[in-house]
């Protein structure tokens, strides 16, 4: 019989994802009136809990990962730790959630962690010092014996990996010759990373970060250099419209938001795909996009609670 670490292999076909995601075109005066096109690349759609990038990032992991205990990282507010409890309850599969910030252990839970609880995961809180040193082996392993977690499979935050990036590497694929420009919004850099990688010549993709600091160009060469051994695609990112950082959000976003959903009848998602979206309308208005220009936007999760 399975040890308590351990489940039978997974078998993700059982989930039934959507793939490919459906590509929409969306008529928004914003675009049109420039002579630009602008789809929508339904990720969200993929599967009701295992939603867009999280699906293609954590797909080809957790089929590494054997039956063996998930160990993960994230913040209080984290969609990959929601999305690693919600595998771990479908599949079977022990989850650990490795959260930021020791205070947090005597708190009432957050809507966002509670779900993570409800769903079977174990959660351990560090203090945020140990967390930003976290993928140093001599941290790691110490993180791993306190959680009682030494013989776990580590996704890192975020899921970006060498797996990750193959995985996200399919999405450049479903899209080769169906947009000039695909955009997506960005957090650990590995969607982006293999996006690129999977497009066709004559596509770029455009990243939008939504964490503050200038470091996730770097992530991403770091990333494709792993995966790929150099640098794969055409990418680049514009790092205006973090609206304050993650997790972050303004009322002139909210506004933004609630008015593309009235439009386009799509559940707007505020902490990533709203600022991607915003950041679309943005550019278009500058002229950043010759007329002609097909436009992917790629939509990688819905609003919480989905």
């Amino acid at each position: 019989m399975p040890s308590p670490d351990t489940a039978p292999d997974p078998d993700l076909t059982t989930l039934r994802p959507r793939l490919p995601s459906p590509l929409r075109e969306t008529s928004d005066e914003r675009f049109t009136r420039r002579g630009l096109r602008l789809l929508l690349k339904r990720d969200d759609l993929i599967h009701p809990e295992l939603i867009g990038n999280k699906w293609r990032k954590l797909a080809p992991n957790l089929a590494a990962a054997a039956g063996r205990t998930v160990l993960t990282f994230g913040g209080a507010y984290s969609n990959h730790l929601r999305a690693t409890a919600a595998a771990g309850r479908l599949l079977g599969l022990p989850t650990v959630g490795v959260v930021r910030g020791q205070e947090l252990a005597d708190r009432p839970l957050n809507p966002s962690l509670a779900r993570c609880v409800a769903d079977g995961m174990r959660l351990h809180f560090i203090d945020r010092s140990t967390y930003r040193h976290k993928s140093e082996p001599r941290t790691l392993a110490a993180v791993l014996r306190a959680a009682g977690a030494q013989d776990a499979y580590v996704v890192p935050e975020g899921g970006s990996n060498a797996l990750a990036v193959r995985g996200c590497g399919e999405l450049g694929e479903e899209l080769r010759g169906k947009a000039d420009v695909v955009a997506v919004a960005c957090g650990t850099g590995g969607t982006l990373a293999g996006l690129a990688a999977g497009l066709g010549p004559g596509q770029r993709a455009l990243g939008m970060p939504v964490l503050k600091g200038g470091f996730l160009g770097d992530d991403i060469r770091d990333l494709q250099a792993e995966t790929f051994g150099g640098p794969r695609g055409e990418w680049r990112l514009d790092e205006r419209f973090h609206f304050g950082g993650y997790a972050r959000t303004t009322p002139e976003l909210d506004a933004f938001a609630q008015d593309f959903e009235e439009r386009h009848d799509v559940r707007v998602e505020r902490l990533y795909v709203a600022k991607l979206l915003y950041g679309l309308v943005a550019l278009a208005e500058e002229g950043a996009f010759p007329r002609g220009t097909v436009i992917a936007a790629v939509v990688t999760g819905a609003p919480f609670p989905g």
